[in-house]
């Protein structure tokens, strides 16, 4: 069963009544920051429509969502489970999509045909969305392909210097491969 306090069932209620209505404010949307400004990352009723775009491509869990969703605003911004999953369930509750149990209780969320109509009759703010989101996340600094590489580097580095102890050879060949990765990388 899903437990949600009353202040978080008051939001849904509100954000329920606006959705339906079809009025999302765009009208007066405000300029998407990063979220390390503290900003709000996606304009209200936003969320909604991208987690929709997520799930017209295919059905997914909503860890996938949130996952989706990191990679997408490159990894920058991680949307919690108490925001995703209430959508999630406002969305079924309007009948835009599915849930289908899974093995081990995970919930499986898929599109309905009203939810793509749905999400056709505002394609071009969704695309808008999109647009805004890549541009921003271009703008963070390393794409996440890259900030995923250095963090792996640096954990294989500290496990192996964690390990055991280490010769002057060894040490000498790590600094070798660091310093070639990085002459490496200045030449690309």
């Amino acid at each position: 069963m899903f437990f949600m306090h009353s202040h978080c069932r008051d939001r849904v209620h509100a954000a329920r009544e606006e959705y339906r209505s079809g009025h999302f404010g765009h009208e007066h949307r405000r300029h998407w920051r990063a979220a390390r400004e503290g900003a709000r990352v996606f304009d209200h009723g936003d969320l909604r429509l991208v987690i929709m775009a997520l799930l017209a491509e295919k059905p997914r869990y909503g860890y996938e969502i949130i996952k989706a969703l990191e990679e997408r605003v490159g990894g920058g911004y991680s949307p919690s489970p108490g925001v995703v999953y209430p959508t999630l369930t406002l969305l079924e509750e309007v009948g835009h999509a599915t849930i289908s149990e899974e093995h081990g209780g995970r919930k499986l969320y898929t599109l309905t045909d009203e939810g793509k109509a749905f999400l056709e009759a505002n394609r071009g703010t969704v695309e808008a969305i999109f647009a805004r989101v890549s541009q921003t996340a271009s703008r963070r600094g390393a794409p996440p392909q890259v900030r995923r590489a250095v963090e792996n580097l640096f954990t294989a580095v500290r496990l192996r210097i964690r390990s055991r102890p280490m010769t002057d050879a060894q040490i000498a060949a790590i600094a070798d491969a660091i310093d070639a990765a990085a002459k490496s990388v200045e030449q690309t």
